[in-house]
């Protein structure tokens, strides 16, 4: 049976989602820091520790019909035209705050793989790249801005299994400067 969680305020969120890490033996190392909005901040204002640092990005395809959360390095800058091609889709574009907080019950600024577990219909799909998912450890948000966690790969693979997502693991195609 698939454990569902109802997220109210960010505050419920942040508790909720560690109750569900402890409820699932899911392991982590996390840090608390200031709030960052980008990842410039992030670099800046996160102490060091394992895993690969993540973006985390919310899209929609031209008609609104089908949304992805799409996990890059932080680096990457993701070529969305192209993204789009490879998933045999039209036109992706950045989802709105509204479409966000309605499909994974978060804010702007803390979107993070976590907040999966608040898409209770499994209507976001999960896009991960390649060059993320070679890696141990992925950092993440747990549903807020200032804390980051580490966790491992197998981990994560169990929150999609427990929460019912299916991913895929794909090149992410790097938009040219």
């Amino acid at each position: 049976m698939q454990q569902r969680l109802t997220i109210l305020t960010l505050t419920d969120m942040k508790k909720d989602i560690f109750r569900f890490l402890a409820d699932n033996a899911i392991q982590y190392e996390r840090v608390d820091h200031p709030p960052v909005f980008t990842c410039e901040q992030a670099e800046e204002l996160v102490p060091p520790m394992p895993g690969v640092h993540t973006k985390n990005l919310f899209v929609r395809d031209k008609k609104g019909r089908r949304h992805f959360l799409v996990v890059v390095r932080y680096s990457k800058s993701v070529d969305l035209k192209a993204l789009s091609s490879k998933l045999g889709i039209s036109n992706l574009s950045l989802g709105s705050e509204r479409r966000l907080q309605r499909y994974l019950g978060i804010e702007p600024g803390a979107v993070s793989l976590l907040a999966i577990i608040n898409d209770v219909e499994s209507a976001v799909e999960l896009v991960l790249d390649a060059d993320v998912w070679q890696e141990d450890m992925l950092q993440c948000h747990p549903l807020v801005n200032t804390s980051t966690l580490a966790i491992e790969r197998g981990d994560v693979e169990r929150i999609f299994e427990i929460t019912g997502h299916k991913w895929r693991v794909l090149s992410i195609p790097e938009r040219t400067r």
